[in-house]
This record gives structure tokens, C-alpha cells and sequence, in this order.
């Protein structure tokens, strides 16, 4: 017995490591896990944090992961510029022009430059976004509108420095980013919203999920059996939308000692 023993010793240590070593195979999930849980920390304590606090927080961030998304993009062509060719203003140009032309450069020139446009854009916009959140309580079109006129401003005024009418420029460029993000913001409104439908199985998904049946939702709808037939159902119902008979008897048990739906028949 006791050589048995000292058989099983070794193949127990053996285990011990092999799954020691798979613990710590996978460093990137480990990693990704430790960001997120860094960024669940980060976010519940900014959100007991002054409103300037929180806005300082996120303009910083904001403006680093933009500096770092600008500088690589003016990495990407061999030259450190844009891929495609910006022609040179001619002579005597228009002023309003010569403003157009340099936000052009702007946006081709060299990793710094990128860097410091895109920078300027995604700080304002995650600030501006901050403070409206705070200030109305909710993230909306507007607050999304009144962030993107701020980028965009602040992107014509550092992109177009030395140009005229650098405040006429700076209130066209706002405009038009808010105008594109009000669109942008209301097209992923509109399909990011669950149908209209679903606000009439509100009670019986949350029965359903009380029970552990919330499988069985899809049965509901394919019968028409909205929350104002809750009262009403009775086994015969079930079996028509081909409920088993199971969740068919937890189903009616649960409608019977809930005084919320047994009381609206």
C-alpha cells in the first residue's frame, strides 16, 4: 500500500502543474480581463467624482486614444502622409478656399499632425459628451449633436490656424459634424430599439424569466398571448402554442398566486 502511495504522489504533483500551466496559458485573456475589470473600477469611481472631475477624465482619455489613432493612421502611407495627393491652392485663391485647402493638409500630413487633429476631435467630443450627460441626465441626440459642433469647431480652429474668418470656418465645420452625428445618432436609434411589440410581453418575459422558462417567450408571442391574456390562461392555451406540460403547470401555478395578475381579470 505504501509503494501505491508513493506512486500516486508523483502523478497528483504532475496534475498540479499541467493544470498550474494551463491556468497561465492564455495571458491574454488574463490581461483583457484585468482591463475590463480596470475600466469597471475607473468608471464606478468617476461616477461619484464632480462633474468637471469626470469631464477632465474623459478629455484626457479621450484625447490620448485619438492622439494614438491619428499618429498611426499618418504612419500608414511611406511618406508619413495621406495615401492620396492634396493639391496645392492656386495664387490669388479665395480666403474661404485657402481654409478648405489647409484642413485638407491637416488631414494628411505626418503622424504629429494627425495626432494632434484627432486628439483635439475625440478629447472635446468625450468632454462635451461628459458634461451633457451630467447636465440632462441622459445621453440623447442633442447631447451627441452638442459634442460633435464642439469637435468640430475646435478641429476647424486648430486644423485652419492662420486662416480668415477663422470663426465663421469654426461655426460651418461644428454644423456640419453635428448635422452627420444627429443622423448617424438617429439611424443607430432606430435599429438598435427593440420592436414595439415587445412593451406588450413586458409581464410575461419577466414571469417567464422568474420561472426559468424565458425559452418559452417565443411561444407567447407566436400565440398572441400578450400580458392582458395572462389572466386568461388556462392549460388548453399552453398546449396551443406547444408549451410542455411541465412549464405549462408552473406557468398557471405561478398566474394563480400572483395577486397582480389574478387581480386584473
Amino acid at each position: 500500500m505504501e509503494g501505491v502511495g508513493q506512486k500516486r504522489r508523483p502523478l497528483v504533483v504532475m496534475a498540479s502543474a499541467q493544470a498550474a500551466a494551463r491556468g497561465r496559458a492564455n495571458p491574454l485573456g488574463e490581461l483583457t480581463e484585468r482591463v475590463k475589470s480596470l475600466e469597471a473600477g475607473l468608471r464606478a469611481w468617476l461616477a461619484k467624482q464632480p462633474a468637471h472631475v469626470e469631464a477632465a477624465v474623459a478629455t484626457a482619455v479621450g484625447a490620448v486614444q485619438g492622439g494614438a489613432l491619428g499618429g498611426l493612421m499618418g504612419t500608414l502611407s511611406p511618406d508619413g502622409g495621406s495615401p492620396f495627393p492634396v493639391p496645392q491652392p492656386p495664387p490669388g485663391a479665395d480666403p474661404n478656399a485657402l481654409a478648405s485647402f489647409k484642413q485638407a493638409q491637416a488631414l494628411a500630413g505626418g503622424p504629429l499632425v494627425q495626432a494632434r487633429n484627432f486628439a483635439v476631435m475625440t478629447g472635446a467630443n468625450a468632454g462635451i459628451s461628459c458634461v451633457m450627460r451630467r447636465i440632462r441626465g441622459v445621453e440623447d441626440v442633442q447631447g451627441s449633436m452638442a459634442a460633435a459642433f464642439g469637435s468640430g469647431a475646435l478641429f476647424s480652429i486648430v486644423s485652419g490656424m492662420g486662416s480668415p474668418n477663422p470663426v465663421a470656418n469654426a461655426i460651418t465645420t461644428g454644423v456640419a459634424f453635428a448635422v452627420f452625428q444627429g443622423g448617424f445618432y438617429m439611424i443607430g436609434q432606430k435599429f438598435s430599439q427593440p420592436p414595439s411589440e415587445d412593451i406588450y410581453y413586458s409581464r410575461g418575459r419577466n414571469m417567464l424569466k422568474e420561472l426559468g422558462l424565458q425559452n418559452y417567450e417565443k411561444n407567447f408571442k407566436r400565440g398572441l398571448l400578450t400580458d392582458q391574456t395572462l389572466p386568461l390562461l388556462n392549460d388548453s392555451a399552453l398546449r396551443d402554442v406547444k408549451i410542455p406540460p411541465g412549464p405549462r403547470l408552473l406557468i398557471l401555478d405561478h398566474i394563480q398566486r400572483d395577486p397582480e395578475i389574478t387581480k386584473s381579470k
